[in-house]
């Protein structure tokens, strides 16, 4: 089917607050070294591969029918593991798990936010949440943060009372800046959130496994407002399984099932998670190995020079440049890809394996040695 080439999406009967933007990615490149998309570079471990493919094969042979609607089971482990890792008891009634955390994301935007209501996040930080946002047709307010990148808690209870959005994020650690946000000033901005509103506070928590502070999960905790969400992209390896889920008030479950589509999660997908699971020690040894190599590129690239931004997830911020997109291209030309994330002056780059590490830190020193000429 051919169709004419002066035709394109301006042409299109798209809604207005989505023209002329850009869809969300990353750079694909095929380069030896890649850290820009804060993967976790460790495969995951052959037990696991089997047990995924044992749990699998037992779905497949019920694919003939819809998968169980509500993942009880699934729910059920992801509460215990949030209640052995997060320091606080969690029950299947408080979790809630879709396609991935921006799925659910979403869903908390379909659910409380919408035509004629507002979101606010304190920028910069996950791009998502604005894209999202625009995609539920929830208008989007930029939160200011202080010069290094921490929450300006003054600032966010006047933007609050200002503009009394009907959900906040929080996100702790922070994407793209990796820092994390003290309990203090959650607690904060629920209080302004609530003065205001009421409004839901969603602290995502995406890579809270590699922080050197503990979740904030256990704030939930008569905070019926308050939601926690993550991820089993990071700390579990598994980006490739879109699997991410929510801890709230029961109320908050309820409430996004208003408008999860049917039978939303796959039986295939049910069956890989509750395998990762299992193996949730074996895989949080590889976080600590991370955090490790997530310390040492901080402790090496201040040697070397550079300005960073304390990091608590998997993957730093450092910086910083005259010129950010040619300093990402100099890198690259020495085949490291990281990732220009638009904040003016600074770069971000993934912990990865100790080899990679290596390659990256080689190639920022030869950059530094340019610039000092």
């Amino acid at each position: 089917m051919s169709f004419g080439t002066d035709f394109g999406i301006d042409d299109l009967p798209v809604r207005d607050e989505l023209r002329g933007k850009s869809p969300y990615g990353a750079p694909q490149l095929d380069v030896p070294v890649q850290l820009n998309t804060n993967e976790n570079p460790y495969p995951l471990p052959e037990p696991l591969v089997a047990r995924i493919a044992e749990r699998v094969a037992e779905a497949a042979r019920g694919l003939n029918r819809y998968p169980d609607r509500d993942a009880v089971e699934l729910r059920t482990e992801l509460a215990r593991y949030l209640t052995h890792t997060g320091k606080h008891p969690v029950a299947v009634e408080n979790v809630w798990a879709a396609n991935g955390s921006n799925e659910v994301l979403q869903q908390l935007l379909q659910t409380f936010g919408g035509p004629g209501r507002t979101a606010i996040g304190f920028e910069p930080s996950y791009s998502m949440h604005a894209l999202i946002a625009r995609g539920t047709g929830t208008g989007w307010i930029s939160g200011p943060r202080n010069e290094d990148f921490t929450i300006d808690v003054a600032a966010a209870e006047k933007a609050i009372a200002e503009h009394r959005p009907d959900v906040v994020f929080i996100t702790s650690p922070n994407n793209p800046t990796g820092t994390a946000v003290a309990a203090d000033t959650v607690l904060a901005v629920y209080e302004a959130a609530q003065a205001a509103g009421p409004s839901m506070v969603v602290v995502d928590e995406a890579y809270v496994e590699f922080s050197h502070r503990d979740s904030l999960l256990p704030l939930i905790e008569g905070r019926p407002n308050l939601v926690v969400s993550r991820t089993m992209s990071k700390a579990f390896g598994a980006a490739g399984l879109r699997l991410g889920y929510l801890a709230a008030h029961p109320a908050v479950v309820d409430a996004v099932q208003l408008v999860r589509l049917p039978y939303h999660l796959s039986a295939v997908t049910q069956a890989t998670a509750l395998a990762a699971l299992e193996h949730t020690d074996t895989l949080l040894g590889y976080v600590e190995q991370l955090k490790a190599e997530r310390d040492r590129l901080v402790t090496e690239l201040r040697a070397t020079g550079y300005e960073v931004t304390d990091s608590d997830a998997n993957f730093v911020q450092f910086g910083k440049f005259p010129d950010t997109h040619a300093a990402w291209r100099r890198i690259l030309d020495r085949g490291v890809l990281v990732r220009d994330n638009g904040v003016p002056g600074w770069l971000r780059v993934t912990a990865g394996t100790p080899e990679e590490n290596d390659a990256f830190l080689d190639a920022v020193r030869e950059l530094m040695k340019e610039q000092e000429r």
